[in-house]
């Protein structure tokens, strides 16, 4: 079934490629069936799945004996969670993007092509392959933004680029080196491995610099406004919604059972940077003009309570980060979607351009002031969960309690930016550039409800993500904690 959820987006990409260009139009149907089925697939899977059986569905064999690399798929629950949240967004990532034009043949590859490098890094258990689809999403995200981006596409595609790869060689240097220590590639053997402290604590560095680059973490992040401003709709949403969640996946999946001594001794300055970053991303979001930036900002804040709940290495903070993770996507995701909505209709995303917008498009100020609450944290709503949960875990760690009381500042800034921005945008007089626009489609409306049902569901019944997500995590906590 693994195998199957991976790879079949890639036969959709071959199946496009192999489109007549007079028939262009088809590829939406193809790109659009083959994620339904791929998130039906993983439907199927999460209500076969097992929440007290741990790694599951598992398919291993030999892929290059020489030196023991093989292909080797399984998942707990924090890896379905986010199996799903990529199954997810690539559906409404595609439907979204039906008015596509330019090229769309290569438009629907490249999401596709995306979704295998995705789904592969949360199933994948051999760092080989686990590096191949790491570096897999790279090129169809360089291409979505240079490609189909905005004015300055080619800077910020580049620029996502390198700093990315950057990142990635670090992370190679790490995997080099644990198999030279221990012999393996194989992240559960690793994780029982005993490794000395010393080489822990260099490892880990190597891995630091792969996984923060891609979260992204101050003051690694200046690559992510960029990209978000010149990238169209759709591949924002799968860069806010997924590729950051590889970042913080990699430091819970491979940092910390794999090196838990040098986690220890490392968290208290990722508890700094994620403190940093939650204050950092919240106050540079005040000074945006432009709705999109303001969004990517807040990107880097929210981001900084999944690292806090990383650096806790409690059982709260993990689950509270693996759930910001989560809800952050399903939100950020919504936001990125209405603010291309708005813009299709305007031509602008300059906050002061679109004010007024609940006289002329009620539905769709309704549900950028739904997503705006959802993304302060108010509780009932998905958004308050993961950071209730890290703020907790944090407190009730050994880091030092001033990082968890700036965090909680944070929480602050966050209400107060989200508001002034519903405050300008959703109310007041409305300005000449949305005084004859229409409100929304029934197609954007069905692609924004799965969303906003997610947001309402986690909001209020919590243990329908957390069943999946606290085994997983405690097992983390014992090879930390022992």
């Amino acid at each position: 079934m693994l195998s199957i959820i991976v790879f079949l987006p890639l036969v959709g990409v071959l199946l496009t490629a192999l489109v007549p260009k007079e028939h262009e139009d088809s590829a939406r149907w193809i790109a659009t069936v083959v994620a339904a089925v791929d998130l039906i697939l993983v439907v199927l899977m999460v209500v076969n799945f097992d929440v007290a059986g741990g790694l599951q569905f598992a398919e291993k064999f030999s892929w290059v004996p020489q030196v023991g690399i093989q292909y080797y798929l399984a998942v707990d629950g924090i890896s379905v969670t986010m199996v799903f949240l990529s199954a997810l967004l690539t559906l409404i990532a595609v439907v979204a993007s039906w008015k596509i034009e330019a090229k769309p043949k290569a438009y629907f590859a490249m999401i596709l092509l995306l979704e295998v490098g995705m789904n592969g890094v949360f199933m994948a258990l051999d760092f080989v392959l686990f590096y191949v689809f790491w570096e897999l999403v790279l090129v169809p995200m360089y291409f979505l933004i240079g490609t189909w981006g905005g004015p300055r596409r080619e800077y910020a595609a580049l620029k996502f680029f390198l700093y990315t790869l950057f990142g990635s060689v670090f992370m190679l240097v790490g995997i080099v080196a644990l198999y030279l220590q221990t012999g393996t590639f194989d992240i559960v053997a690793l994780a029982n491995a005993g490794l000395p402290t010393n080489f822990q604590w260099w490892v880990f560095a190597a891995f630091f610099l792969g996984f923060a680059v891609k979260v992204p973490v101050f003051p690694l992040h200046t690559w992510l406004p960029d990209a978000h401003v010149e990238a169209p709709t759709a591949a924002s949403v799968l860069l806010a919604g997924v590729l950051l969640k590889m970042g913080t996946y990699g430091f819970i999946r491979i940092s910390l059972p794999v090196l838990p001594d040098a986690a220890a001794q490392w968290s208290p300055f990722l508890a700094a940077l994620a403190a940093i970053s939650i204050v950092y991303g919240a106050a540079v979001a005040f000074a945006q003009t432009d709705m999109k930036k303001l969004v990517a900002y807040s990107s880097v804040s929210h981001m900084g309570f999944v690292m806090l709940g990383i650096a806790s290495g409690t059982a709260e903070g993990l689950a509270g980060a693996v759930a910001v993770m989560f809800s952050h996507g399903v939100v950020t995701g919504m936001l990125f979607l209405l603010v291309g909505m708005v813009y299709e209709r305007t031509h602008t995303r300059v906050i002061d351009d679109v004010r007024g917008l609940s006289s002329q498009t009620p539905v769709a100020a309704g549900l950028l002031a739904f997503a705006s609450f959802a993304s302060l944290g108010l509780p009932g709503l998905s958004g308050f969960v993961g950071e209730f949960l890290s703020l907790v875990g944090a407190w009730r760690s050994e880091m030092w309690p001033g990082w968890v009381i700036l965090a909680a500042v944070g929480v602050l800034l966050a209400a107060a930016y989200m508001l002034w921005l519903v405050q300008r945008v959703v109310l007041g007089t409305p300005s000449h550039t949305v005084a004859d626009i229409g409100d929304l489609e029934p197609r954007e409306i069905a692609v924004l409800l799965p969303l906003v049902a997610l947001t309402l569901v986690v909001g209020v019944y919590w243990d329908s993500l957390l069943r999946f997500v606290d085994p997983a995590v405690r097992s983390i906590t014992a090879i930390l904690g022992a």
